[in-house]
């Protein structure tokens, strides 16, 4: 039985639109160019970030997270960016009496401005809290200690195979892939993906109906 579910955060529960947006304004390419890229990195399996690293080689991407920051440019966070079945869902789980956690890898900023949006969860925390990242298995650990509940209690969920759902398994956790953003549509039908997924969702609303399995 499930006792808690623990949910990522990009394209998890919010959508990464505006995040993508806001690099590509801020380097002055063209959003679909950076999206392109965006695409392509998915689909060599590469970092996120990568896309990035193409777009303007060379970047520092600490100096300009900085940089943005200064320039009144920073991480924003707002109903808007959440997919419309995270409330509801999220909702339901607490109320059938599921601890609901929401762990990803996003700096503390983010965590904040999550927290900041009342969601109906327990905790709220981002691997730039704890200071260490996914899919290092100290990242896990530290979910386990969070989640209050056995492993084989916890079903971790995510988009990203490699860093979410790969990591989690082999921490013990139960697994949900879900098929959201570019990560989860892409991979969603790989053989090792769907090996180690205990679920494969399409909708957080479909997390409710795996509580008692």
């Amino acid at each position: 039985m499930i006792k808690t579910v623990v949910l990522d955060v990009g394209e998890t529960i919010t959508r990464d639109d505006r995040y993508w947006a806001s690099w590509a304004d801020w380097l002055s390419i063209p959003r679909h160019t950076l999206s392109a890229l965006v695409g392509a990195v998915v689909a060599q399996g590469r970092d996120n970030a990568d896309a990035l690293r193409l777009a303007r080689p060379g970047i520092d991407l600490a100096a300009e997270y900085r940089a943005r920051d200064a320039a009144g440019r920073g991480e924003c966070l707002e109903e808007s960016d959440l997919y419309d079945d995270v409330r509801p869902a999220l909702s339901e789980l607490r109320r059938l009496g599921a601890r609901v956690v929401v762990a990803g890898n996003q700096t503390s900023r983010a965590g904040e401005l999550l927290r900041g949006l009342d969601l109906p969860a327990d905790v709220i925390v981002t691997s730039g809290d704890w200071g260490v990242a996914k899919p290092q298995p100290e990242f896990f650990q530290r979910v386990r200690e969070v989640a209050e509940a056995e492993p084989p209690e916890t079903v971790y969920v995510g988009d990203h195979p490699a860093n979410d759902l790969f990591p989690a398994k082999a921490a013990g956790l139960r697994t949900a892939h879900l098929r959201r953003g570019p990560w989860g549509h892409l991979w969603a039908d790989a053989p090792d993906v769907v090996a180690a997924a205990d679920w494969r969702i399409d909708s957080l609303s479909q997390l409710t109906g795996i509580l008692t399995t």
